[in-house]
């Protein structure tokens, strides 16, 4: 900067005369020494771009991921409300292994929950209590022979749980009212019961024997979107399981899984009780499904917390980088900043020179890393299907760290290059 007064350059300083130094000529100072070196500014600023990168890209995909989930619970888990015969468990208890006491729900509850407004589907089921089953697909295995499938489980479904299950069928059909009403001993299998059971096709109807007692196997399910344990084993139909088995052991009692539209588990979780059992709805516990808003601020502390750590490690870097350079710069540049004391600078105006000269640093980095994570953000979303969330303030956050880093790495530096003497810097 040369001064308008001409008496400044042989060193004197009129009476009443004050050294100014414009916004403009601050600017211009500050990119210009910026631009003397443009490749080391740029590595220079590469920790800030790191830095400011990884904290948008961190609030951004943390955001994108967490409201993916947060859809995924909403059509799956927030629409499914669970209710469990507690009653059945306390006369277990009282009967002191008498025997196992009846099932508390009835014989038509999935009817009666489907006529509550908003419930899709509903269906009861539980673990049947078979003590050494012996499992195979013809009435001869043993519990010695090696066809013999006892380790796979078999469950009692009625037919509202197999829809409520959204099953994925591989093979046949699922049993129906029908079959419930007349109790048919037939049976659903699941992948891993049909693999086990060499039963890939139900078209010539396959049989399975269960104690010798046998079933006509009219369906394979291979998926489903709920009920995912019952997929491991083989599915008859409730009231043929009651007939043949007894009820439940109150260690695992029977349980019914209700499919509600979206925003109805609430209320259906408070009027199933008293629907199934209005003359003692305190037999039956509903649960229904946990706060979206819960689940969604608990995976956001979760994936964040880590990562907002290194994004705070890489600022730190990046500015340990700014100050480092603007030291430098100063150490280079000391002949200059004599000189422009020797004409009239005043200290203040030195700071802050090679203080915006490390903001303007720290600027570049902000942007540069910014644009970067949001390029991130988008097309992460855009290749797993997403909707990608961004809200404006993250994406100012990121050149404001970056101008925060900046200013603060070049405080030193400033303070450095404002002590230097005219006389001395000009002797060097």
């Amino acid at each position: 900067m040369i001064p308008r007064n001409p008496a400044r350059a042989a060193g004197t300083r009129p009476a009443g005369c004050v050294s100014r130094l414009g916004w403009r000529d601050l600017l211009a100072e500050a990119v210009a020494g910026l631009l003397q070196r443009p490749g080391r500014s740029l590595l220079t600023a590469l920790g800030t771009i790191l830095g400011s990168g990884a904290f948008v890209a961190i609030l951004g995909l943390t955001a994108t991921a967490s409201g993916q989930i947060g859809k995924q619970f909403s059509v799956l888990a927030a629409t499914t409300v669970t209710v469990n015969d507690v009653g059945q468990a306390r006369a277990g208890n009282d009967a002191g292994g008498s025997g196992y006491p009846p099932v508390d729900f009835p014989a038509d509850a999935g009817a009666r929950a489907e006529r509550l407004r908003g419930v899709i589907a509903a269906g009861v089921w539980w673990t049947v209590p078979l003590r050494s089953p012996v499992i195979g697909t013809t009435p001869d295995v043993t519990a010695a022979s090696d066809a013999n499938a006892g380790d796979l489980p078999v469950y009692a479904a009625s037919a509202g749980m197999l829809r409520a299950m959204q099953p994925v069928i591989s093979s046949g059909e699922l049993y129906n009212q029908f079959d419930m009403r007349h109790d048919e001993q037939v049976a659903v299998l699941g992948p891993v019961a049909a693999e086990q059971l060499g039963i890939g096709q139900v078209g010539f109807q396959p049989a399975i024997f269960i104690n010798g007692v046998p079933f006509t196997v009219v369906g394979i399910v291979s998926a489903a979107r709920l009920g995912g344990v019952m997929l491991t084993g083989i599915m008859l139909p409730a009231s043929t399981a009651l007939r043949l088995y007894g009820p439940p052991s109150p260690l695992s009692p029977a349980q019914m899984i209700i499919r509600t539209r979206v925003g109805a588990a609430q209320l259906i979780a408070r009027q199933a009780p008293l629907a199934l059992r209005p003359d003692d709805p305190g037999l039956l516990q509903a649960i229904a499904p946990a706060s979206v808003a819960f689940l969604t601020r608990g995976i956001n502390r979760s994936l964040s917390d880590l990562f907002l750590a290194l994004a705070a490690v890489s600022l730190l870097i990046g500015g340990a980088g700014i100050a480092n350079t603007t030291l430098v710069a100063v150490l280079e540049r000391t002949a200059e900043i004599g000189m422009r004391r020797a004409l009239g600078a005043r200290p203040v105006h030195i700071a802050v020179q090679f203080v915006t000269e490390s903001s303007a640093l720290g600027l570049l980095g902000g942007l540069i890393g910014t644009s970067l994570a949001v390029a991130a953000v988008v097309g992460t979303a855009i290749a797993r299907q997403w909707t990608a969330i961004l809200a404006p303030g993250t994406v100012l956050l990121g050149p404001a760290a970056g101008i925060l880093t900046g200013l603060v790495a070049g405080l030193y530096p400033a303070l450095r290059a404002s002590s230097v003497q005219p006389l001395e810097a000009l002797r060097r």
